[in-house]
């Protein structure tokens, strides 16, 4: 399937790696031009951008600043956004463990570099009166969970940020999307300091067992691949799905066994 994404230019947060690195890579390989946002580079991505078409700009965007300065160096043409950027801290001592502090950074990373880059992105799409906003939320969002409790409420509070923008501009010719994975592949879960390891260190059962427990909540009985997210990302960054606006679209293999 041709998605015609061909020479068109998009900008991706947190994309050193995960799933950010995923949605990179799958822009690239559509012969997009692809600027990656992140504090720091990563053997993944600086593989990347060797190949041509990607560039890296370095940016903080927990710091108020870090959007307009990601934004600004990329230039007055952006045909897609994703808004990958964020962190879920484990909480196994539950919401009486979560500090005001803690609170306000859950929230700064994964609502407010959203709402920071759309604001600068914004405009620039009106202008040209075409674009698609990808914001990567979470199963979270509809699936409260005490020990990840102010991820969930941010991821919420996302999703219901993405589907107001959507009303606002969908006149306009930008479309405005979720993607909401349940528990992937990446460092969030799996390396030395993911969720998987405080967990462990909590409960007392090994890491491999705490991913087991979570794979097996899925119906497919596994956690998804960052790739099989960044496809969704790639198909709804494109005019396949023109007429797509103000959706959720959840990969988490059934893990959310409601609807």
């Amino acid at each position: 399937m041709d998605l015609g994404l061909e020479g068109r230019v998009a900008v991706v947060t947190g994309a050193s790696r995960g799933i950010g690195l995923a949605v990179v890579e799958a822009f690239a390989a559509e012969g997009m031009q692809v600027v990656a946002g992140a504090r720091h580079s990563s053997e993944g991505l600086d593989a990347l951008v060797r190949g041509g078409n990607v560039r890296l700009v370095q940016a903080d965007l927990a710091e108020v600043e870090g959007a307009g300065r990601l934004i600004a160096a990329v230039g007055d043409r952006i045909d897609v956004l994703v808004n990958n950027v964020g962190s879920a801290p484990a909480r196994p001592g539950g919401f009486l463990s979560v500090t005001d502090e803690q609170w306000q950074e859950t929230m700064n990373l994964n609502l407010f570099t959203a709402v920071r880059v759309t604001r600068e992105v914004l405009p620039l799409m009106l202008a040209r009166g075409s674009g698609s906003i990808v914001n990567v939320c979470s199963v979270n969002a509809v699936y409260p969970d005490p020990g990840v409790i102010d991820y969930c409420a941010a991821k919420a509070a996302l999703a219901n940020f993405s589907k107001g923008v959507s009303k606002e501009v969908g006149g306009h010719g930008i479309r405005v999307n979720t993607v909401s994975p349940g528990p992937v592949e990446t460092d969030l879960w799996l390396a030395g300091g993911g969720i998987a390891a405080a967990v462990s260190q909590a409960t007392g059962m090994a890491p491999e067992e705490v991913a087991a427990q979570a794979a097996g909540l899925a119906v497919t009985g596994r956690f998804s691949k960052p790739a099989e997210v960044a496809d969704v990302v790639l198909v709804l960054a494109s005019d396949r799905t023109g007429n797509v606006t103000g959706s959720d679209i959840t990969v988490d293999g059934g893990f959310v066994t409601t609807w």
